[in-house]
């Protein structure tokens, strides 16, 4: 069911006036509706949609819609209204699928250089005569480091009649280039205005004043019609839980406020919510995630163009306010109770003062000379919008005003945020990651998938408490038992099947993480309790990254503790199976490996034993020695892979791969 925010306006009439419309520096996006029938709020009617885009950056025209080599999409769609409030205004946003020939069948495309998926949205700036709240509100969002839909500018064309200048985006849904988060018990939620589902539910808010309330929380995945009993009451309860420990400003990272919430999610969030004064922030619009085991996140953003100053309904949108607490709109109360929590505003303060830094994603001068960069990209079409809907005509006064604003904003959030002297040094663990087996080769019937594991060593002398420790970015989910540790000098292995890693590296991993690597690239990241990083790795099965673990059956390798485990040339590849041992010289050289016979095991320390398994964990070859030189007699096994374990004096295990021809 649609949201309908119904609201009198007094507008001026809208002309429309013709336009000589030809070419444009941005992408043109043409749609004709079947029969050239209007587009409804609902349900969405089927047409065509063609995108004219010059991928070299020069100008698209509107005579290349025949042409096949300037056509970025050439298809079926299903197109609606979409909106509450914006689609009372005479230019409309609309939300549409693109979809297969048959006209039913979703079809998955990438469109304007974003990662192939069917949902996507036509954004129409709403009540921005500047054109930049939504867009470069997204953009910094993703400077911070979380997930952003992404946007285009296009200009946008419908049944001939001209609509002016829009953002072509993606919209918020599950999915790995999206949110990402594991479709099969991971959850994104939302406050907004009820559905009337029975589905939803309610919690209490810290408005003071008027309506709404209270903060009304929807499903948007699983869909209401698809959810369960079961994962309703879950996903509601965790809310509740974090209301309660909020209130009581519970920050213990056994089972406080850090034990639930993924906190650099929800500081940026309170970061880009209370930086713009969004209006709607916190109680409209507000979008929530959790990954199956996972923490619960705060994000995507969405809806930003009553922000920066600009309040169509009032003057809620003020430089000198706090958006949680200013009698409207605060959505629900565990937002205020985190900011008045001390640890999580530290943190608040703390990561304020350090994207405001010079240079870096909120630095004010930075800033306007990206709202400028912008503001030039799309100038030719603000003046065609424009002349079409009268509703940008004092685009440039807007312009900079929005940047007075922001330099007002950034003023009063330095004297009113805080102190983050007490969170300013904090122990972090040596803990590195030193090993990443992304994308092993399938084995016979084994799914390479199950075979991966990730390595992490304690590169100090002290045990370290992983209590509260976890894996901050989505794509794999991770979370240290309560009480487990980690001894000095000592490693542990994550993996993605438990079973299966028993089964084929004879070891015992520590723990599953839930989901599987990317076979091409991802971040890893380890953080404590309160999302401050302790290490992470960004690889890739690119260049300058070793590429032979890109399915060819060794894993990356840290060439030595100490080194940046960031930079690419810090790594290797392996093809020995030892797992779990330290990072160090080969303790043994096996040769000839591939053999046909005898294979021989030279070390430089003494061996006191060696088994050979097969791949389904079976001893085939047990010796017992007390040399630094053996050989084994492989004559009888069939040709394929083997595992060697050698165990030495000193009580270390290596395990190494032996390929029998």
């Amino acid at each position: 069911m649609k949201k309908l925010f119904v609201i009198l306006l007094f507008w001026i009439p809208i002309l429309s006036v013709a336009q000589n419309f030809t070419d444009s520096n941005l992408p043109i996006v043409v749609i004709e509706t079947d029969g050239h029938v209007n587009i409804p709020d609902e349900p969405k009617v089927l047409g065509t949609m063609k995108i004219i885009w010059h991928q070299d950056g020069s100008r698209n025209y509107l005579s290349d819609t025949n042409s096949p080599e300037f056509l970025n999409y050439d298809g079926r769609i299903g197109i609606e209204i979409r909106g509450s409030s914006s689609q009372m205004l005479p230019k409309k946003p609309y939300g549409f699928e693109t979809l297969m020939d048959d006209d039913v069948t979703n079809n998955n495309v990438s469109l304007l250089g974003m990662p192939k998926e069917n949902d996507w949205v036509l954004n129409s700036l709403a009540f921005d005569q500047t054109g930049l709240r939504d867009v470069l509100s997204y953009e910094l969002f993703e400077q911070l480091g979380q997930y952003a839909s992404r946007r285009v500018y296009c200009e946008v064309i419908i049944n001939d009649d001209y609509k002016g200048l829009y953002v072509f985006m993606e919209k918020i849904k599950a999915d790995d280039n999206r949110v990402n988060i594991d479709k099969d018990g991971g959850h994104i939620v939302q406050t907004d205005r009820s559905d009337g589902d029975y589905y939803e539910w309610e919690m209490e808010s810290n408005n003071g004043n008027w309506w709404p309330q209270p903060a009304v929380f929807i499903h948007e995945y699983p869909k209401p019609g698809n959810i369960t009993a079961a994962q309703h009451n879950y996903i509601k309860n965790v809310f509740f839980d974090l209301a309660d420990k909020a209130e009581s400003h519970n920050v213990s990272i056994d089972n406080g406020i850090p034990s639930i919430i993924d906190v650099s999610t929800f500081v940026d969030f309170m970061i880009m919510a209370e930086f713009s004064s969004n209006v709607d922030v916190y109680h409209l619009s507000t979008f929530f995630h959790k990954d199956n085991r996972g923490k619960l996140r705060a994000g995507p953003i969405w809806d930003y163009n009553l922000a920066y100053g600009h309040d169509e309904f009032g003057d809620r949108s003020r430089y000198d306010v706090w958006q949680f607490d200013n009698h409207d709109n605060t959505g629900p109360k565990f937002w205020i109770n985190l900011f008045n929590t001390d640890e999580f505003r530290c943190y608040l303060a703390k990561r304020w003062f350090e994207v405001t830094s010079d240079g870096n994603v909120l630095d004010y001068n930075r800033l306007c000379d990206r709202m400028d960069e912008i503001d030039s990209w799309i100038s030719e079409a603000v003046v065609r919008d424009n002349q079409r809907w009268h509703q940008m005509n004092s685009h440039a006064s807007e312009v900079q005003s929005m940047k007075t604003w922001i330099q007002q904003r950034i003023n009063w959030l330095n004297q009113n945020i805080g102190s983050y002297d007490n969170c300013d040094d904090i122990y972090l663990p040596p803990l590195v990651i030193s090993r990443i087996h992304y994308h092993p080769a399938d084995v016979d019937t084994i799914n390479g998938n199950q075979l991966e594991f990730i390595q992490i060593n304690n590169n100090g002398d002290d045990d370290v408490d992983l209590t509260g420790i976890y894996l901050r970015e989505l794509g794999i989910t991770y979370q240290f038992p309560n009480g487990s540790q980690l001894a000095a000098r000592d490693s542990l292995v994550l993996c993605s099947d438990s079973l299966t890693y028993i089964q084929y590296y004879n070891n015992i991993p520590f723990g599953e993480y839930q989901r599987k690597l990317s076979n091409k690239s991802e971040k890893i990241v380890i953080a404590d309790a309160w999302g401050n990083v302790i290490d992470e790795v960004h690889y890739a099965d690119s260049e300058p990254w070793p590429t032979e673990p890109d399915g060819d059956g060794p894993f990356l390798q840290l060439i030595d503790l100490d080194l940046d485990n960031s930079l690419p040339e810090n790594w290797t590849y392996r093809y020995c199976f030892d797992a779990v041992d330290e990072i160090s010289e080969n303790n043994a050289m096996i040769y000839p490996n591939p053999s046909n016979g005898i294979l021989n095991i030279s070390s430089n320390k003494e061996l006191c034993r060696c088994q050979l398994f097969d791949l389904q964990g079976n001893i085939l070859i047990d010796n017992v020695l007390s040399d630094n030189f053996s050989s084994i007699d492989i004559n009888n096994l069939i040709s394929g892979i083997y595992i060697l374990k050698l165990q030495f004096s000193d009580s270390l295990f290596q395990y190494y791969k032996v390929i029998k021809n």
